[in-house]
Formats: structure tokens, C-alpha cells, sequence
């Protein structure tokens, strides 16, 4: 008698029209995926990614419901502690390539979507070339999508862009140390906030250097950074979430769109 109930469950459950319990749902994770260059044509060097390719990543987003979200909102879901219904990605760019503004900006435009841009200010300030002039990056910061949303948000890749744990061992004392990281991660933000709206709260560090390092993660706080994102490779569950240590997923000139649905299983 159990086992002819059995065969009637298993019935049941597999007969068109039937859903898994809401309960029995798994929650959505996040993952950061980390651009460089976006190249016209075939992407030339490790960390170039064609544009075409980068379409292909948005429209894998799409296809597959994964909605792109920023990192306030990947704050307020850590802070209450509720994971998403659906997988999410948030899209970010390391350095400050020109091709952002040329390349990447219609693209996201074409399809919705907001990322982070995170500078290496002194060469925007510099004005060196196949990087952003500050005026691109103003009108990048202030685009506005229908609803007053802007999707374009900028944050920080340091001021000199260097190996901070190297520095470190060279400067060899915390207060001097903290000095150099108050204008490493000061100085940029306060170059950004100047010619964008808003505070900037994001970092990115050079080379994924310092990931986790006490001293680095202080120092971003006491310079008004609320997010630190390095180039550790993983998706993140809401539940252990580390917003100063957040995982990323390099997007490379041979990386496969579906590596994405990859991490995220």
C-alpha cells in the first residue's frame, strides 16, 4: 500500500500543470563580472574583450533572467539578509579605456543596463591617451534613463594604480602606510566626486592586490568606501556575503558567455 501511495506522488508531481513548492525554490546568487577594453573588431590581448562578445554576455543575461543590478542594491539585500528570486549580475570596468564611452555605452544603453566604471584617475586627470577625459565621464555619470535611473555609476581604481601589498612591505609602518592609502583611495575619490554626482563608495583594487589585507580594507572604510571589489574568482550567496570583499568573474577575450551560468550553479 506505501508503495502504490509512492507511485501516485511521483505521479502527481510529474503531471503538467504541477509546480514545485515555493519553498523548495533555490535562491538567486550574485556575480561581478570584470571588463576592461571593449575592442571594435577581435579582441587583441588577454584582457580586450570584443565588442560583439560583450553583446553576446548581455543578451546570455536576458535569455537566462539574470537581472543586472548595482551594488546598493546588493547592500540592501546582504543588510536584511534576503537573497534574490532570481540570479543576478553587476557589471563593472577596470581602468578607464575610451572604448567604455564608444563601445560599451551604446550597448548597455541598447539593452537597459547599468554598470560600474571604476577609474585610475591620474590617467583621466593626465588626459593620456585611449583613456576617458573627465567630460565623458561627467556626461556618462549624469545619462538618465526614463524614470530618472542613472546607470552609469563610477568608482575608484585608485589614484597611481599600484601593488598595494607591495607597498606595504616597502613602507614597512602602519601609519605612514595609512597615509599612502588616504591618498591612494582619497585622492581618487575626491577627483571623481568632483566631476560626477554622488559619493563614490566602490572600490577596485589594482590587480586584485590586498584582497582581505586588514590594513586595505580600514583604509577604504576610513576613506568612505562601503565596497571593495577584487579579482578573487566566484559568484556570491547573499547569506556569506563580504561587501569588502566581493568576487568577481574576469570577462577575457576567450571567455565563454556561459561561464557565467557556470558560477552561478
Amino acid at each position: 500500500m506505501i508503495r502504490i501511495l509512492k507511485y501516485i506522488l511521483i505521479i502527481l508531481l510529474l503531471a503538467p500543470g504541477c509546480k514545485e513548492s515555493p519553498g523548495l525554490q533555490p535562491e538567486g546568487k550574485v556575480i561581478v563580472l570584470m571588463y576592461h577594453r571593449i575592442t571594435e573588431g577581435e579582441a587583441t590581448n588577454l584582457y580586450e574583450r570584443s565588442a560583439a562578445d560583450f553583446e553576446a554576455d548581455l543578451m546570455y543575461l536576458i535569455d537566462n533572467k539574470i537581472r543586472v543590478i548595482g551594488f546598493d542594491e546588493l547592500e540592501e539585500m546582504v543588510t536584511s539578509g534576503t537573497a534574490p528570486s532570481t540570479d543576478c549580475a553587476i557589471i563593472t570596468f577596470d581602468d578607464g579605456d575610451h572604448s567604455w564611452f564608444t563601445l560599451a555605452r551604446p550597448l548597455l544603453i541598447r539593452y537597459r543596463m547599468g554598470a560600474t566604471f571604476f577609474l585610475w584617475t591620474l590617467m583621466i586627470e593626465e588626459d593620456r591617451d585611449s583613456f576617458l577625459s573627465w567630460e565623458e565621464v561627467s556626461l556618462m555619470s549624469r545619462y538618465v534613463y526614463g524614470k530618472g535611473e542613472r546607470p552609469f555609476v563610477f568608482g575608484s581604481h585608485t589614484l597611481y594604480h599600484q601593488y598595494l601589498t607591495e607597498k606595504k612591505a616597502a613602507i614597512n609602518d602602519p601609519v605612514a602606510f595609512g597615509l599612502y592609502l588616504d591618498e591612494e583611495f582619497g585622492g581618487s575619490k575626491r577627483l571623481i566626486e568632483a566631476h560626477t554626482p554622488g559619493n563614490v563608495t566602490v572600490l577596485s583594487l589594482p590587480f586584485g592586490d590586498g584582497a582581505g589585507d586588514p590594513d586595505i580594507t580600514e583604509g577604504a572604510e576610513l576613506n568612505g568606501y562601503r565596497f571593495i571589489r577584487t579579482s578573487e574568482w566566484g559568484a556570491m550567496e547573499i547569506g556569506s556575503a563580504n561587501l569588502m570583499r566581493i568576487p568577481s568573474l574576469p570577462m577575457l577575450d576567450d571567455t565563454p558567455s556561459d561561464l557565467i551560468g557556470e558560477y552561478l550553479k
